[in-house]
């Protein structure tokens, strides 16, 4: 299996990319917007670059419910923050965002890849990502971003299946609009529409996910879910999203979404290592 961002190609066999977030907001799930300023978010992406990043993904809204963000206000968050780090940091650029005009005025700013948790809701954002040859994360979410869904049912009480139909769905939609294969991500999307149990059985179907054909990005860290099981706040998760992605990369997960890059990445080079050694 292969990933391109931009010009770039890595070949996923036995290797995950760890993709490092700067949110550009003050409401942050996890940061509660320490990095909104811009400065403090040009310098953490450095930092996270230094610590072995592969990517780093650019945020405006999170996902979660909270106050109305329209369109200028996005574009004002994410626009000049990637058109600074495009001239400051040599990794390819994603950015997060549900908006198709986000998306089309960051690709022209400089980002390579746009990561949409809405699962294409925005009719325009294939069309606009294949015309600028950008990668796309396709990612499951139940109802929508922004919205509450605090008792998530599925047909039949599983899970993993209506998630794997949606995401080959949405990869299919994909390619018919242009997108070639290896610039098509999938996530399960946990938390996202999901109890802290669901998103437990998306973790461990990751190889029957993987196995779409598609590189499989795991976005596990500090959520909500780690923290339920577990009973941890936000700030004692790290651990846990440690072990997350051991597991997830283990089982096929090739993209890891992380807070702590440093460890991340000592995870997934250990596991690299690990199966090149056969």
């Amino acid at each position: 299996m292969r990933l391109r961002l931009g010009e770039r190609e890595y070949d996923l066999t036995t290797r995950a990319v760890v993709m490092g977030v700067v949110n550009r907001t003050p409401d942050s799930f996890y940061d509660q917007g320490r990095y909104f300023d811009m400065d403090r978010s040009l310098k953490l992406a450095e930092e996270l670059v230094t610590d072995g990043a592969d990517i780093i993904d650019v945020g405006g809204v999170k996902a979660g419910p909270g106050p109305e963000v329209d369109l200028e206000e996005e574009l004002d968050r994410v626009i000049p923050a990637i058109e600074a780090l495009h001239d400051r940091i040599d990794v390819p650029l994603s950015v997060d965002t549900w908006r198709a005009e986000v998306a089309r005025q960051a690709y022209a700013a400089g980002a390579v890849a746009g990561n949409d948790i809405s699962g294409f809701a925005d009719p325009e954002y294939l069309p606009v990502s294949a015309a600028a040859n950008a990668t796309v994360v396709a990612t499951h979410i139940r109802l929508a971003p922004r919205v509450r869904d605090p008792e998530p049912a599925y047909p039949d009480d599983d899970v993993v299946t209506a998630v794997a139909d949606f995401l080959g769905d949405r990869a299919r939609r994909a390619e018919r609009a242009g997108i070639p294969p290896e610039r098509i991500v999938l996530d399960a999307g946990l938390d996202l529409g999901k109890t802290w149990q669901q998103s437990l059985a998306l973790l461990r179907a990751s190889e029957r996910l993987s196995d779409l054909g598609y590189p499989l990005l795991l976005s596990a860290s500090n959520k909500t879910f780690l923290g339920r099981f577990l009973d941890l706040e936000i700030d004692e998760r790290n651990d846990a999203s440690l072990a997350a992605a051991a597991l997830g990369v283990t089982l096929g997960c090739r993209i890891v979404r992380a807070h702590d890059v440093k460890g991340t990445r000592r995870v997934c080079d250990v596991l690299a290592a690990t199966l090149e050694a056969a």
